[in-house]
């Protein structure tokens, strides 16, 4: 049976980064998976406008809206806008400059398909 899912309207909640992960004051994010089928994950990511720093495992994204930039420590750099597609590497340390509230759709290996 397909499905299907509203991104753009799935409710999360914000919530304040730890002192760690905060690069600047009152920086919060909201999570909301949505559906795990087919060997896959899928969900919702927030981040409020301001810096902050995280480490995730392998992950494809679109962003859905907002704008700001993610580097990691190998150098490579996104440039975050509506309709963007991102890469992740299991690796990589990322640093997350959002100059607009950014909201998008990562897409992961399931846990169960690795």
């Amino acid at each position: 049976m397909i499905q299907g899912f509203d991104a753009t309207a799935a409710p999360v909640v914000h919530e304040p980064l730890d002192g760690e992960r905060a690069r600047s004051a009152d920086v919060s994010t909201a999570l909301a998976p949505l559906v795990a089928a087919v060997g896959l994950e899928a969900g919702v990511w927030e981040h409020s406008v301001g810096s902050s720093t995280d480490s995730f495992g392998g992950e494809m994204f679109v962003v859905l809206s907002g704008r700001g930039t993610v580097t990691c420590q190998h150098g490579g750099r996104i440039d975050l806008a509506p309709g963007v597609l991102g890469v992740l590497h299991d690796d990589d340390v990322t640093s997350w400059e959002i100059t607009e509230p950014l909201r998008k759709v990562w897409i992961v290996a399931a846990a169960a398909a690795e």
